[in-house]
């Protein structure tokens, strides 16, 4: 019988392709990304650079869309941090609701009470970030 076309082969060699694709495709999103982020920030140093030497009204503007961008940035890293507390103390209490649910003589629940914990921890240190930067 013939090997290359049993079924578990080939089950085998789909999985390893996809694998192989999955992980090169997640690679190059993550290049690409990072090289948008790297010319992001050159020409935004650039634009500094012609900053500092340029004076009057036209400069004035332009520094102050760079504080209004670093404080949308800070404001989006503060609302990511609550959404994200938020969801994993709701999956601790959901944990919670379950494991008792399915194993009434036991403590065993109180473990969801730890993933409760980091999501309340999350949640409040998004209080911590500064709103504008120094």
């Amino acid at each position: 019988m013939d090997t290359m076309w049993n079924p578990e082969v080939m089950v085998f060699v789909f999985l390893s392709v996809g694998a192989v694709a999955l992980f090169s495709m997640i690679s190059i999103a993550s290049w690409s990304g990072a090289r948008q982020k790297e010319r992001e920030a050159y020409y935004k140093n650039d634009m500094l650079k012609k900053l500092a030497e340029a004076q009057g009204p036209g400069a004035n503007s332009a520094l102050e869309l760079l504080r209004e961008e670093a404080r949308i940035t800070t404001m989006r890293m503060r609302q990511g941090l609550q959404i994200a507390g938020l969801i994993v103390a709701a999956t601790g209490i959901g944990l919670m609701i379950f494991l008792g649910a399915l194993l009434h003589g036991t403590p065993v629940f109180l473990s969801g009470l730890l993933v409760l914990l980091i999501g309340l921890a999350l949640y409040g240190s998004s209080y911590l970030v500064r709103t504008t930067p120094e």
